[in-house]
């Protein structure tokens, strides 16, 4: 076995162990047990202790619970019923959380607030006609997706037979969400389920800790939700054992075919609706679900479908997840319409999420150390200006981006140096709304990396008093100098030896509706994902940039 596998291993082994734990461990504890688990996959003194420092950091974070506005009205049911129900969805999320490095207190954190959530909605062995409506808050980048993976875990486990998630209104971040759900929920690559024999099915995430029972994907991670499909499967809702999960673009067409599919082949017969407990997310809540038609008996397309998606189930709920409340709160809380139902006013209960503390957010970016985080751009106008046509043609790139490239490069090469060679890193540059802009600037950035790779692989391996005499080279250690060098505890000869491995995984893509990337940060998990990610609004709406370090912006 490689010296990789040991370290891996252990880090898998001890990871786990840390992760039951409620109160958190302290170093000694920590490094004891480092010491005990690398006799049976023994690795040098320095790799236990870069994995002793790495759970230092992970187990010094906590979160709490955060608030909750609620209807006194509702009848507590999920502690009478919990020695009934196996969670067994949940159990396997929650190691897969622990096994990506969450803290026993952030998990206990985690468990209790998705349990609140949980005991808001409807008790799914409840028979007869119900609906709940309710909204979570969350800080923008803080886990969201995460907590509404548990909660479906918790809901399937309880007795929700159709999970339906609307994951935004581009295929990006639906493609995205997809992937995230087949780790956390489904256990299987859902493109190979629903193209594939079983014989070529592909576990992932949970379902490599236990596949005996998996939930019934009718989406995957390349294509949406598909009425031909869905009705060449051949199997009703009615005679699935397991729960069907649903993750949908919110887009009219795709609502539609789902609409219609539901009512024409799993409807109870001489009817129009189906009596399966039904648990509907609606992911940024605040983004085209709003009904924005003015005066009475007008609602816009999307709402209303989303409205009809609900009233298809005589048992239905729906949570919105958001960062941005405001426009969800201020829906009146009585609009009611006899073709589309009530509105989506969160009536029944609102939660707050609080993030972990060592969340990094606009608070801390804006507020709290704007000059360690922010480098103001003013050499933009002549080449990208922040007013523009569609029609711009761009030939060079500022030399305020190409320090944030270099940054980026940096970055990468520091964490190679701190033993973080397999770990995903990614940069965010958001300058332009038009497509063709973008496009632009994505090849000047990738010919801008190509120069910096061949400087390096020309000149980076000589000493340093000759490698920095590369302009390229030189330019490097300059940033390394002004913006790293008194707080990374790396030095520059350690980060020049790892630049020329480092500038070779960048890959610069361009992330928008017509481009064909997709950022799959799962499909590289072992070796992790180095990108630099060009776009406009599909990256300001919901995308998660794995690891992300460097975010150059030129938006209003």
């Amino acid at each position: 076995m490689k010296v990789k596998d040991h370290f891996d291993n252990i880090e898998m082994m001890v990871g786990a162990v840390l992760a039951q734990r409620r109160e958190l461990p302290t170093s000694e504890e920590i490094r004891k047990l480092i010491q005990q688990t690398s006799k049976s996959f023994p690795i040098s003194d320095e790799d236990q202790e870069q994995l002793a420092r790495k759970f230092e950091t992970i187990h010094s974070v906590s979160m709490n619970i955060g608030a909750i506005l609620e209807n006194e009205e509702h009848e507590p049911w999920l502690d009478d019923r919990r020695t009934e129900i196996d969670f067994f969805y949940w159990g396997r999320y929650r190691k897969l959380l622990g096994q990506k490095g969450f803290s026993g207190q952030v998990l206990a954190s985690f468990d209790s607030v998705t349990d609140t959530i949980l005991g808001h909605l409807e008790n799914p062995m409840n028979e007869g006609h119900w609906k709940r409506r309710g909204m979570v808050v969350g800080h923008v980048q803080s886990g969201k997706t995460a907590n509404y993976t548990g909660l479906i875990c918790k809901a399937a486990d309880a007795g929700y037979k159709v999970i339906i998630i609307i994951a935004g209104i581009h295929n990006n971040l639906r493609n995205q969400t997809q992937i995230r759900i087949d780790e956390g929920f489904v256990g299987i690559d859902s493109t190979k389920l629903l193209t594939a024999t079983s014989a070529q099915e592909k576990y992932v995430g949970v379902g490599r800790f236990d596949s005996t029972r998996r939930p019934n994907p009718f989406t995957n991670s390349y294509r949406d939700f598909n009425k031909g499909t869905a009705t060449s499967i051949g199997i009703p809702l009615v005679n699935l054992s397991q729960p069907a999960i649903f993750v949908i673009k919110k887009n009219t067409n795709t609502l539609k075919n789902l609409l219609d599919w539901l009512m024409e082949y799993n409807a109870k017969r001489d009817t129009s609706s189906i009596d399966f407990p039904m648990l509907l997310i609606d992911d940024e809540a605040d983004n085209a679900s709003i009904n924005i038609k003015k005066g009475i008996d007008e609602v816009s397309r999307i709402n209303g479908q989303i409205r009809q998606l609900l009233e298809v189930f005589d048992r239905n709920c729906y949570v919105g997840y958001t960062a941005t409340p405001f426009a969800n709160i201020f829906i009146d809380p009585d609009s009611d319409d006899e073709m589309f139902g009530e509105d989506l006013f969160p009536r029944d209960f609102i939660v707050s999420l609080d993030p972990p503390d060592d969340y990094f957010g606009p608070n801390r970016v804006f507020i709290d150390s704007p000059t360690q985080t922010i480098r103001h751009i003013r050499d933009n106008e002549d080449i990208i200006p922040i007013k523009h046509s569609i029609d711009l043609r761009i030939e060079e790139i500022p030399e305020s981006l190409k320090t944030a490239v270099r940054t980026f490069v940096l970055v990468v090469a520091i964490r190679v140096v701190l033993g973080q060679r397999n770990e995903h890193n990614s940069m965010l540059v958001n300058a332009s709304r038009f497509v063709n802009v973008q496009k632009q600037l994505r090849n000047e950035i990738h010919e801008f990396v190509q120069v910096i790779k061949q400087s390096v692989r020309v000149n980076g391996a000589k000493p340093v008093k000759d490698a920095v005499k590369d302009y390229q080279i030189g330019a490097l250690r300059n940033v390394f100098e002004s913006e790293f060098i008194s707080n990374c505890g790396v030095t520059w000869l350690q980060v020049q030896k790892q630049l020329w491995e480092c500038v070779n995984k960048i890959n610069v893509v361009e992330i928008n509706s017509s481009s064909p990337s997709s950022l799959n940060y799962f499909e590289h998990s072992e070796s992790g994902l180095t990108v630099i990610a060009v776009g406009g609004f599909s990256l300001s709406r919901g995308m998660t940039l794995e690891g992300l370090h460097v975010s150059y912006f030129l938006r209003k």
